[in-house]
C-alpha cells in the first residue's frame, strides 16, 4: 500500500492530496513557501499518534500546523512530506473553576477560549493580534503573548501541563494540575516555543486568572517615539506595572487614521497604557502614569468606558493588516519584525531602526509591546523592484543584528521559523549544539517540522528546503 493509502485508512476523507489544496498549505504570513504532499486532519490523540507512528516508519517529514497565522514560516512544509491540521481538534474538554485551570485541545482559538470562560468570571490573558484566529496549540508552540504580557506574562506562564504525541507516535505529559512541582525536568517549558520540532500537542491544561474589575485606558503623545520610549523607562522605574503598554509611532497612527478617519488618536508617537484591577487602585494607577508622562507628552488623554477602549484596542490589533494603506502599490514584507531587547534599550533600538530604515530608503512603522521590550517593525516594499526588495532584506538584517548587539533576541513572540533560523548561532552560541542534541533525543530520524530553527544535524529529512525567504 502507498503512503495516501495508509493516511486514508486512519483518517478516512479528511485526507487531501488535491494540487488546489495543497497549494493552501504551502504558506502562513510570511514569504516562506514549501509544498507538502498530503494534508492529514486527525480529529484526536489517537490518530495523530498513529499518523505519526506511520510517519516515523517510512521517515516521512510531519509539518503540524494551527490555524495558519505564523509569521516566519513555522508551520509551512520545508521538506515536503505531511501537513498535520490541527485545527479540528478543537473541544474545550474542561472548565475548573475552583482550581482555575481548563483542559483544551490545540485547535480551540483564543477568543473562543476566553468567551467560553466569560461567564465564569475569569479569561486567558495571552492577546497576539491575532486573537479572533489563532490556536492554542500555535501560542504554545511559538510562546506568543500578545498586548497584556507587560503585567500577565506569555503563553508559558500559564502551561501546566501538555500532552504531547512524540515522533515516535508514543505519548506522553509533560506536567500535572498542581500548580507547582521540583519533579523532573521541567519538559512543559521544553515544548514551549519548539514550533513543533521536538511533537505533536494534542491537549493543553492551562491556568486561567479573574478579569479585573476595572480598566482605564492612558494615551499619552509625544513628540517622537524615541522620547516616548524614555517616558516609559520612566513610568516603569516608578515601579508601576501597566497591564498593557504599547507604542505607535506616527507612521502608524497616519495610517490607522486612513482606515478610521474618525478614530480618536492624537497624529504624534502614542504610548498606550492601560490599568486594571480593582477601581480605587486603577484610579491611582491611571494617575501615576499621567503624573510621570507629563514631564515630555505634549498630550495626555484617559478613558474609561468600554466601547471607547474597546475601539482604540481593535485599532491597535488592525495595525498588520492595515500597512497598504500606506502605499496600495506596496506590499509589507515580514522581515526584521519582531526583536525585543532589554525594556530600558527601547529607545536606543527605536533610534537605530530609524536609522536604518532612512539609510534604507525603506518606510517603516514602528509598534508592539514596548512594555515588555518587544518592538513589530513593518517594511513594505514594491515587490516588483528588485533592488527595493535586496534593501529592505539587508534593513531586516541590520534590524536583528542591532537587536542582539544590546542584548536582544530576534524573535521576542512570533517565533524563529524559518525565517530567522540563521541567526539562531548568533544569538545562542554553544546553546544551539545543546537545542540539537535534544532534538536529535526526541527526533532521531529527523521527521518533526524539519527546516525549522537551525536545528539540522544530518538526519533522514535534512535536505536542501524548498523556498526561503522572500
Amino acid at each position: 500500500m502507498d503512503l495516501a493509502s495508509d493516511l486514508a485508512d486512519i483518517v478516512g476523507e479528511r485526507l487531501s492530496c488535491s494540487s488546489a489544496e495543497l497549494y493552501c498549505y504551502s504558506c502562513d504570513a510570511s514569504q516562506v513557501r514549501g509544498r507538502p504532499e498530503y494534508v492529514v486532519r486527525p480529529k484526536d490523540r489517537d490518530e495523530v499518534s498513529r499518523i505519526m507512528a506511520l510517519a516515523f516508519e517510512k521517515r516521512v517529514p510531519v509539518t503540524p500546523r494551527g490555524a495558519g497565522t505564523g509569521l516566519a514560516g513555522g508551520a509551512v512544509p520545508l521538506k515536503g512530506g505531511i501537513v498535520l491540521d490541527l485545527s479540528s481538534m478543537d473541544r474545550i474538554l474542561e472548565i475548573d473553576c475552583s482550581c482555575r485551570q481548563v483542559l483544551v485541545e490545540p485547535g480551540v482559538v483564543r477568543d473562543r477560549l476566553n468567551l467560553a470562560l466569560l461567564p465564569s468570571g475569569l479569561f486567558f490573558p495571552p492577546d497576539p493580534g491575532s486573537s479572533a484566529m489563532c490556536s492554542i496549540g500555535g501560542l504554545l508552540a511559538n510562546n506568543g503573548s500578545g498586548m497584556h504580557c507587560v503585567k500577565y506574562g506569555t503563553t508559558r506562564d500559564y502551561a501546566l501541563d501538555l500532552e504531547i504525541v512524540l515522533a515516535d507516535g508514543s505519548v506522553i505529559h509533560t506536567g500535572s494540575q498542581v500548580l507547582k512541582s521540583s519533579a523532573g525536568y521541567d519538559l512543559t517549558r521544553l515544548f514551549i516555543g519548539s514550533e513543533g520540532t521536538l511533537g505533536v500537542i494534542t491537549a493543553a491544561r492551562l491556568s486561567v486568572v479573574p478579569l479585573p474589575k476595572a480598566r482605564r485606558l492612558v494615551l499619552a503623545a509625544f513628540r517622537s517615539p524615541e522620547e516616548a520610549g524614555l517616558a516609559v523607562n520612566r513610568v516603569l522605574s516608578a515601579g508601576i506595572v501597566p497591564a498593557a503598554c504599547e507604542i505607535l509611532d506616527r507612521t502608524t497612527v497616519e495610517v490607522l487614521h486612513r482606515c478610521d478617519p474618525h478614530l480618536a488618536l492624537p497624529t504624534a508617537d502614542l504610548i498606550l497604557f492601560e490599568a486594571d484591577g480593582e477601581p480605587t487602585a486603577v484610579l491611582d494607577e491611571a494617575a501615576r502614569i499621567e503624573e510621570v508622562c507629563l514631564q515630555s507628552a505634549i498630550s495626555i488623554d484617559t478613558a474609561s468606558e468600554a466601547a471607547e477602549m474597546e475601539e482604540v484596542w481593535a485599532a491597535r490589533r488592525l495595525v498588520g493588516a492595515a500597512v497598504s494603506r500606506l502605499d496600495p502599490k506596496k506590499t509589507r514584507i515580514y522581515v526584521g519584525e519582531d526583536v525585543g531587547v532589554p525594556v530600558g534599550m527601547m529607545h536606543v533600538l527605536i533610534r537605530r531602526v530609524q536609522e536604518i530604515s532612512e539609510d534604507a530608503g525603506i518606510p517603516a512603522m514602528k509598534y508592539g509591546h514596548i512594555g515588555d521590550g518587544n518592538l513589530h517593525v513593518a517594511l513594505f516594499v514594491d515587490l516588483s523592484d528588485e533592488a527595493e526588495v535586496e534593501r529592505a532584506k539587508l534593513a531586516a538584517h541590520r534590524i536583528h543584528l542591532a537587536a542582539l548587539d544590546l542584548g536582544g533576541t530576534v524573535s521576542a513572540e512570533h517565533g524563529v521559523g524559518r525565517a530567522r533560523s540563521s541567526y539562531m548561532r548568533l544569538q545562542w552560541g554553544g546553546a544551539l549544539d545543546v537545542m540539537r542534541a535534544i532534538k536529535r533525543a526526541l527526533d532521531p530520524r529527523g521527521i518533526l517540522n524539519p527546516g525549522k530553527l537551525d536545528l539540522g544535524s544530518g538526519t533522514d529529512c535534512d535536505t536542501a528546503d524548498a523556498g526561503a525567504g522572500l
